[in-house]
C-alpha cells in the first residue's frame, strides 16, 4: 500500500488511500478483516508496506492489527519498483504461511481457505478480461498459465490481488532471485514472474474464487464500493450518538458519532463520518468523511473530505479536506 493514490486525489493528498473510510471503517481495515474471516487458522502478524505516510497513520495501522489479535509491523517502499519489490520490503516476515494482499481490493467471499494447498491465487470472473491479469486452469482446477492483460481471449478469471503461499521462505527466495538478477517487466519487479518460476518448478496454484470483487481505484469506484459494503452489512451498520432534527434516514447508511442531521434526507447508501452536520440537504450514495458541513445541497455519487464545507445545489462532487465551496 505504498502508492500515492493519484487517481483518488484530492482525497489522497492528505489521507493515504488505504485509510479512507468505507462505510465507517478504513479501507485497509476492511481488507484485513475480510481476509481473516476466510483464513482457516489465526493470523498472528500483519506487515504493512507503506510510503512515508507519517507516524499517526502508521500508529493507526498498528492499532488495526492489534484490534484483530495480531502484531502490526510497518515497512517502507521508497521507490515504486513493482509488486515483487514491495513484498520484499517486508522480507523478514516471509516465513511460514503467508498471505499477500494489495490494499485497494475489497471482496465478498463465503468460503474458508484451505491452508494445506501449496498456493492459492484469488480470482473473479469478469466480463472484459483485457485490463487484468488472468489465469488459465486445467481439468484438475490447477492454474496452468498467468496471462497479463490478454488482448485475445484466453480466460475470464481475473487475478484480484490476494495470494496465499504455504511456504513464505520459498516465496522470498524466488522474489530475491528476481532482484538479484534484475529481472523486470516494464521497468518493475513483478510478483507474476516469481509465480511463473514457482509453477515451472512444480508448485501447484489453485484458484480461490470470490463472489464479489470491489475496487477502490478512483472516486466513482470507491463510492460504489461503499454502496455494496453497506448493502452487505445492512444489519450491522452503526448509528448511535447522533442528533436527528426532523430528518429521514433511508437504509442502508452509516452515521458516525456526534453527527447532526437537520431537515435533511440521508440515504440510501450514504456514509456520514463523525462530527458532520447535514442541514436542509439530501445526501445519497455518497461518502462524507469527518467534521464536514453540508448545507442546502443535493449530493449523489459524491465524496467529501474531512473538515470541508459545501453549500450549494445538486452535485456529483469530489472535494478534499478543508475545502470550502459556497
Amino acid at each position: 500500500m505504498a502508492g500515492m493514490g493519484k487517481r483518488m486525489r484530492p482525497h489522497t493528498l492528505t489521507t493515504p488511500k488505504p485509510l479512507i473510510p468505507i462505510a465507517g471503517k478504513p479501507m485497509v481495515q476492511r481488507i484485513v478483516e475480510d481476509i481473516i474471516k476466510v483464513c482457516d487458522e489465526p493470523v498472528d502478524e500483519i506487515a504493512f508496506v507503506v510510503g512515508r505516510f507519517g507516524k499517526e497513520a502508521e500508529n493507526n495501522l498498528v492499532a488495526i492489527a492489534e484490534s484483530l489479535g495480531a502484531k502490526g509491523r510497518i515497512f517502507y517502499q521508497d521507490e515504486p519498483l513493482g509488486t515483487a519489490h514491495a513484498i520484499m520490503c517486508a522480507k523478514e516476515c516471509l516465513t511460514g504461511k503467508v498471505l499477500v494482499a494489495f490494499a485497494d481490493t475489497l471482496f465478498k467471499a463465503d468460503f474458508k481457505m484451505d491452508s494445506t494447498q501449496e498456493g492459492i491465487i484469488w480470482v473473479q470472473k469478469v466480463e472484459d478480461p483485457k485490463p487484468f491479469g488472468v489465469v488459465k486452469l486445467n481439468s484438475d482446477n490447477v492454474i496452468t498459465d498467468f496471462v497479463e492483460k490478454p488482448q485475445e481471449f484466453v480466460s475470464d478469471l481475473a487475478i484480484i490481488g490476494i495470494y496465499y503461499f504455504k511456504d513464505g521462505g520459498y516465496l522470498r527466495s524466488e522474489l530475491q532471485y528476481l532482484l538479484d538478477n534484475d529481472i523486470k517487466e516494464k521497468g518493475e519487479f513483478q510478483l507474476t514472474n516469481a509465480l511463473e518460476n514457482m509453477k515451472a518448478k512444480g508448485t501447484k496454484f489453485t484458484p480461490g474464487k470470490v463472489t464479489e470483487w470491489l475496487d477502490c481505484g478512483n472516486k466513482d469506484a470507491t463510492v460504489y464500493t461503499n454502496q455494496r459494503i453497506l448493502e452487505f452489512n445492512k444489519d450491522t451498520v452503526r448509528k448511535s450518538n447522533f442528533v436527528n432534527r426532523n430528518s429521514s434516514i433511508i437504509e442502508p447508511c452509516f452515521i458516525g458519532e456526534n453527527v447532526t442531521l437537520i431537515n435533511s434526507t440521508v440515504g440510501p447508501y450514504a456514509s456520514i463520518g463523525e462530527g458532520c452536520v447535514v442541514e436542509n440537504s439530501t445526501v445519497q450514495n455518497s461518502i462524507i468523511q469527518t467534521n464536514s458541513k453540508i448545507k442546502d445541497a443535493v449530493l449523489s455519487n459524491s465524496m467529501v473530505g474531512n473538515f470541508a464545507e459545501y453549500t450549494g445545489k445538486s452535485a456529483n462532487l469530489s472535494i478534499g479536506d478543508y475545502s470550502i465551496i459556497r
